[in-house]
């Protein structure tokens, strides 16, 4: 495979997605939104909480579903914070996992089937490149600005958390933290190739962009329950089983852009069209 080739399809393509603002904007701001706001809006309703002594009764079953490690780490904390550094640092987490799918299945949906709409299928499918080229450029145009869409909002979060809450933890930072780092650098990419890889899959099989996007939004469902595990203390995102989702990622990746380019034809694609 020539490397130059895949990344010349991911300019083609990225040239064509910067200037569709119906593509953009939802990517954009929505990870921005969700990295600004949970933060204020976490330290306003712990306050009220607190102050509510019912509230925060209510909280206390998910705290006692944690592990006792963790729990160790609430001496001496109050009420107040108990309740920040949990929501904030442990069950936000996963909604960092969903930030690169939701991003990544929005250009993934279009890669194929938007080509179709737009009638620049057949000059794309002409081009001299093979076909696990064009498939692995059609994966860097999603993944590489769903990846830095997710790195910038995870950026964003920890700095508007830190300086909500500093005050709060007399000058201590929660975050980043090794958890953290290990899911937005290592967990988080290898969940949205194998999404987009999926995604590209459905893509180059169905008519068109909306209906590539309803289809792929089932991929969010594993995710999802990562995220209910996580809220409901079922799974905790320590190292260990942060690594083990990585290592089974890396190979599902694999897998899937082999199935990929198995499934990808050509004339297949042409057939349909014609």
């Amino acid at each position: 495979m020539r490397i130059e080739k895949a990344i010349l399809v991911f300019w083609k393509d990225w040239r064509e997605i910067r200037r569709n603002w119906q593509i953009i904007l939802p990517i954009v701001i929505v990870p921005l939104m969700i990295s600004v706001v949970l933060p204020i809006l976490l330290t306003v309703i712990s306050g009220l909480a607190v102050t509510e002594g019912d509230s925060f009764s209510e909280f206390l079953p998910l705290i006692e579903n944690l592990p006792n490690n963790i729990q160790m780490q609430f001496a001496g904390f109050t009420d107040q914070q108990v309740m920040i550094y949990v929501m904030a640092v442990y069950f936000f987490a996963p909604f960092f996992l969903i930030i690169p799918l939701m991003t990544s299945s929005v250009i993934a949906s279009d890669s194929f089937a938007g080509e179709k709409e737009r009638r620049t299928i057949e000059a794309l499918l002409a081009t001299p490149i093979s076909d696990g080229e064009l498939f692995f450029g059609k994966m860097l145009v999603s993944f590489i600005p769903s990846m830095l869409i997710t790195v910038v909002s995870f950026m964003v979060y920890t700095i508007v958390f830190d300086v909500v809450a500093i005050s709060l933890f007399n000058g201590m930072l929660l975050l980043p933290n090794l958890d953290w780092i290990l899911m937005i650098f290592g967990l988080a990419p290898t969940i949205a190739l194998a999404s987009i890889g999926l995604t590209i899959i459905i893509s180059a099989k169905v008519k068109g962009f909306r209906e590539a996007q309803q289809i792929s939004v089932i991929l969010l469902i594993p995710i999802l329950s990562l995220v209910f595990g996580q809220v409901t203390g079922a799974i905790i995102f320590g190292p260990i089983i942060i690594l083990t989702l990585i290592g089974l990622f890396v190979v599902l990746d694999f897998v899937v852009f082999r199935i990929g380019l198995m499934l990808f034809k050509r004339e297949e694609i042409l057939t349909k069209l014609a």
